[in-house]
């Protein structure tokens, strides 16, 4: 089985840029799965119906969320609607929308999909790594894929490690650089700790530049608008074997 996790998208120029490269891409490589993550797919951040149905449209099967999951409340009812529009497990249960977890029917085969946010320099969410031990024990999937949204790369590693051999695969979210660490880890799990970003390549993390310079520099408040012009959509492809959930071989990618 072939799974394409795809870097956070930045803005409706991200969500076209999705569209324009994403079809190829499957019928090229021979996709099966398709996982983006979408927090930041509405124009000034986090994610919309309409943008939400527009990632879907264009090929994608799983949405996962961060930290800008809850930005608009438009999208809240969706949550609790759709099965694969997910946001991360270990916020509280009850009182936040949604769930954090999806799984795929194949027939075939059944993939698990758990989407998790990290505690350092983010909110103070539950436990990740408690979250996953009941979510990978709730699921039973022989495949099952984590997003895991979160700033601290010891963070990524550490939960990695520790669920190597649970799961097939791992990739990081959130900084919206892509990491050159691609690794199968000894246990079989295919690793990356952030797979990037889809969205303005001249930008600073998707913003204009001269807005993130403004920032740094002066120290107040300032607007943060989505960046213009030429795009890229960073992913990478797990081959996954279907008989022992393990990473055979996992490809980093850079569309332009």
């Amino acid at each position: 089985m072939r799974i394409l996790a795809i870097g956070d998208i930045v803005g409706t120029i991200g969500c076209k840029f999705l569209r324009e490269k994403l079809p190829q891409l499957k019928k090229t490589e021979g996709i099966d799965l398709v996982i983006a993550n979408g927090e930041n797919s509405a124009d000034g951040n986090g994610i919309t119906p309409s943008a939400a149905n527009f990632i879907f449209s264009s090929g994608v099967d799983i949405i996962t969320g961060g930290n800008h999951s809850f930005r608009r409340k438009e999208c809240y009812p969706m949550y609790d609607e759709s099965p694969f529009l997910l946001r991360p497990a270990n916020y509280p249960d009850g009182t936040t929308p949604g769930k954090g977890f999806a799984v795929y029917d194949f027939g075939r085969i059944q993939v698990g999909v758990i989407n998790l946010m990290g505690c350092m320099f983010l909110e103070s969410l539950d436990d990740p790594f408690s979250a996953a031990d009941k979510l990978i024990e709730k699921l039973g999937t022989r495949i099952t894929v984590v997003d895991f949204h979160a700033e601290a790369t010891a963070e990524k590693l550490a939960l990695a490690y520790y669920l190597d051999g649970r799961v097939s695969a791992f990739f990081g979210t959130h900084t919206h650089v892509q990491t050159a660490d691609e690794m199968i880890l000894p246990n079989g799990t295919g690793y990356i700790t952030d797979v990037g970003m889809t969205g303005p390549a001249v930008s600073v993390l998707g913003v204009k530049k001269e807005l993130a310079i403004k920032k740094f520099r002066e120290k107040l408040p300032v607007r943060f608008e989505t960046a213009d012009g030429k795009c890229k959509m960073n992913c990478i492809i797990y081959e996954i074997n279907e008989k022992n959930g393990t990473t055979i071989s996992l490809k980093r990618l850079e569309i332009s």
